[in-house]
């Protein structure tokens, strides 16, 4: 089995991808712009075949690369890169390759735009936010009459929070309307709500085999935006109406033999046409391992290996997972320029059993995530609460 990994040099952590798969047999290559010497050693010993190209963005080149390992070592069972930036591109490629353990390029686009989730959501039976595609700003303000302000508009085919805007009076929604878009834009209303995640593993057939739940303190749009400090946790205990929605989601988009991450809001008060408070609320769905250190958070939570499953599930598709909830691991991230009240020294001799890690995040990833971070775990949510709240006071 010939398993190709698009970019497994970046995120860092993702070189555990390719290691996993190669400890579960499977014939492992890798295709980057990196200098094959620059690689990490554990990287290095993973991979079966290594193929540099000067661009991920030239199809061509990439392209050319997939052919190499197909001709030299066979067919090609799975293309993978597991990053949200590149799933177009893998679609593309398995598209070409006649590859079908997962998404090709028209299942990808048939829910790839934010617009296009919605209707997933509702088949399944998930409330999701009033929208509207940014046209005139006329039309705009009808909208907002309907819902009233705030509102929010962001790409809809976009990454994360990036050129996401909160408007939240007339003057806002004019100056928006000056501004020369470079792509589609969808209006939503606001969802008085706190972002929450049901994210895992599927197999060939769309079971579920291994999910957690997260807690986010701020919606990353906010953290973004103002340059807050980021701060998520896994749930011990997960809510009910959370897991429900989360299975819901799985049996509507139907992914294969990959990790997903679909978030959510918990409203914290009523909004009369949308929904009550406590009420699960459809946000955006991501066919790809949730973000930053999430996947080395549910390693932390559970002691289990999520890659190693991961590789497992491609080589023997449906298995069996045992995990127990042992800890909420949470990761907070700080900013640099920030004066926080208690330093890393203060931080290591209060918590120091706790913390699992503390590093510092590459910068094209800080904007949402913070420049250093913690990771660590505790057995109580409130010591998750105190222990956060002790890293970010200012």
């Amino acid at each position: 089995m010939n398993v190709v990994f698009i970019s497994p040099t970046f995120p860092l952590h993702f070189y555990q991808f390719p290691r996993a798969t190669k400890r579960a047999g499977l014939k492992t290559f890798g295709i980057a712009e990196d200098y094959y010497d620059s690689l990490n050693p554990e990287l290095k010993n993973s991979l079966d075949d290594y193929y540099q190209v000067n661009s991920l963005e030239n199809y061509e080149e990439v392209y050319r690369a997939v052919a190499y390992f197909s001709f030299k070592y066979g067919k090609i069972d799975y293309i993978e890169s597991n990053n949200e930036y590149w799933l177009e591109l893998d679609a593309r490629l398995r598209t070409d390759f006649n590859i079908t353990s997962s998404y090709n390029t028209e299942d990808l686009h048939s829910f790839k735009l934010k617009s296009g989730m919605k209707s997933y959501y509702e088949k399944a039976g998930i409330k999701v936010a009033r929208y509207h595609m940014v046209s005139t700003l006329e039309k705009g303000k009808k909208f907002i009459k309907e819902v009233g302000y705030p509102v929010v508009v962001k790409p809809d085919n976009g990454v994360g929070a990036s050129a996401t805007y909160k408007l939240s009076n007339d003057e806002d929604l004019e100056k928006f309307y000056e501004m020369t878009l470079p792509t589609e834009y969808i209006m939503e209303e606001f969802v008085p709500g706190e972002i929450v995640s049901f994210d895992g593993i599927v197999g060939p057939n769309s079971e579920i085999l291994f999910y957690v739940t997260e807690t986010f303190t701020e919606n990353v749009m906010e953290i973004v935006t103002n340059a807050n400090d980021c701060i998520y946790y896994t749930n011990r205990k997960d809510p009910e109406n959370l897991v429900e929605a989360g299975r819901k989601t799985i049996a509507s988009f139907k992914p294969r033999n990959r990790f997903f991450h679909c978030e959510f809001f918990r409203m914290l008060e009523d909004k009369p046409g949308l929904a009550k408070k406590g009420e699960i609320i459809a946000l955006e769905v991501n066919m790809r391992p949730p973000g930053g250190y999430t996947t080395d958070l549910m390693n932390y939570a559970h002691d289990i290996d999520v890659y190693q499953i991961y590789a497992d599930m491609l080589r023997d598709g449906a298995i069996e997972v045992d995990y127990e909830r042992k800890y909420h691991a949470t990761y907070v991230g700080i900013r640099d320029g920030v004066k926080y009240k208690n330093s890393h020294e203060d931080v290591k001799k209060k918590y120091g059993k706790n913390i699992l890690v503390y590093d510092r995040l590459p910068d094209i990833l800080s904007g949402a995530m913070g420049n250093n971070f913690y990771i660590a775990r505790f057995k109580k949510e409130k010591d998750v609460l105190d222990f956060a709240k002790f890293v970010c006071e200012r």
